[in-house]
């Protein structure tokens, strides 16, 4: 089974702690702060393998994490960095966030890396914090979580040319005849219900080749798998429009499809298009062949007829398509949309009551509950005149705290007293 969809979370490494020590040597009685740094947590990278052309692995794996970074050291020994997690991904994976949709990564090239969850930054042990009125620093930062994130990932195959068009209309039959593929072939509909690739070779050249299953009317919309298999049209440089001869209206089905490649996507609607009727040696389909052409020459485009069972005018297709393909450019295979980030205000916070007591919200408030320790007087007052700072004592107040209220930084409990 062809799988082209999929679910996995991802947690990048916590960053290690920073660590409060001192020089312990002899003949230096006074000797000063020399806690080591924690290291950074591993990051979640995707990187795509040549070598993969399902996401069926992620069907028995579906969670993956990196390594977290280790806590610094004494005589200001940095803990190491955690290792990254790697996972291979095939070629054509486009990752978002499962959440908001976001666009994480779109990949395409061999051993491209994207990382989609940053492993956090280690704390500071003491001797960051050392200055002329602090000399012996008894503070230090815990490090700082890593990323974690579902993602959805989805898989459009990457050809040259793509065949479309509805069910039973010889799709799987032509691309066995033109390549090595071997799909499943038999004289029903929806035959094929997974696309099948095929390299098709001319003169030492190549050219990848989909065969896309069968659409139908409201595919767009999910029916008939529509919706699962018309992604893999988008990557395409030139699309193969084949028509069933054998059918009692050729022209209606090719209007339908094409109705249904404009629904799904404008762009998808104005990739190039060859009109090729299949199964030209049955009487019906030389019957349908005028009809044909006229309609294409009305849209500008080139109609040929063939039939894959006998062979009949495939050999002058395939030679059209690669004379074809030398006249398109190479097209960008990147996702149109890029994620647009705007810096939000790191010091921006929100006060919400609640039944019991308050809770403080906000990209420096979290990051400030992670990396304080909270079982040491000087993080916590440290802890304190960031707070104050950032203006979230006046704005308790102004909210109505009392004192013996709990206020909830994050995770963190604590008991107001002003």
């Amino acid at each position: 089974m062809f799988f082209d969809e999929a679910k996995i979370y991802v947690k990048a490494g916590d960053g290690g702690d920073g660590v409060v020590a001192f020089r312990r040597e002899k003949y230096v009685p006074r000797g000063g702060p020399a806690g080591g740094h924690g290291g950074k947590g591993g990051d979640v990278i995707l990187e795509a393998d040549p070598h993969l052309n399902t996401l069926i692995h992620f069907k028995k794996r579906s969670h993956f994490k990196a390594e977290r970074g280790e806590h610094g050291g004494g005589k200001n020994m940095a803990g190491a960095m955690g290792e990254d997690t790697v996972i291979p991904v095939p070629l054509g994976t486009v990752a978002r966030h499962a959440e908001t949709g976001e666009l994480l990564a779109d990949l395409i090239e061999p051993g491209q890396r994207v990382i989609v969850a940053h492993g956090g930054r280690g704390g500071r042990g003491n001797t960051s914090f050392k200055s002329a009125v602090n000399q012996a620093p008894k503070i230090a930062e815990r490090g700082q979580p890593g990323a974690e994130l579902w993602l959805t990932l989805e898989l459009k195959l990457i050809a040259d040319v793509g065949i479309i068009g509805v069910p039973n209309a010889g799709k799987s039959t032509l691309l066995s005849v033109v390549s090595a593929a071997r799909p499943k072939i038999a004289d029903y509909p929806f035959t094929t219900l997974q696309p099948n690739l095929g390299v098709v070779t001319l003169d030492h050249r190549d050219l990848v080749m989909a065969d896309i299953p069968g659409l139908i009317e409201g595919a767009h919309e999910g029916a008939g798998l529509g919706f699962q298999f018309l992604r893999h049209v988008e990557r395409c440089r030139l699309l193969v429009h084949l028509l069933n001869g054998a059918a009692p209206d050729p022209l209606a089905d090719f209007e339908q499809i094409n109705e249904e490649l404009s629904l799904f996507s404008p762009r998808l609607a104005g990739k190039p298009q060859l009109v090729v009727l299949n199964k030209i040696d049955l009487p019906d389909a030389r019957e349908h062949w005028p009809a044909v052409q006229v309609r294409a020459r009305e849209l500008g485009l080139e109609a040929l007829h063939i039939s894959a069972v006998t062979g009949q005018g495939v050999s002058a297709l395939v030679a059209k398509l690669f004379a074809e393909l030398d006249q398109l450019p190479r097209e960008a295979l990147f996702e149109d949309e890029v994620p647009v980030f705007t810096l939000a205000d790191a010091d921006s916070f929100e006060i919400e009551k609640l039944p019991d007591g308050w809770r403080v919200t906000g990209p420096k408030i979290e990051q400030l509950a992670a990396q304080t320790y909270w079982n040491l007087d000087e993080g916590v007052m440290r802890a304190y005149r960031i707070l104050e700072k950032m203006g979230v004592h006046d704005a308790l107040r102004e909210a109505g705290v009392e004192p013996g209220d709990t206020v909830f930084l994050h995770d963190v409990e604590l008991e107001w007293a002003w």
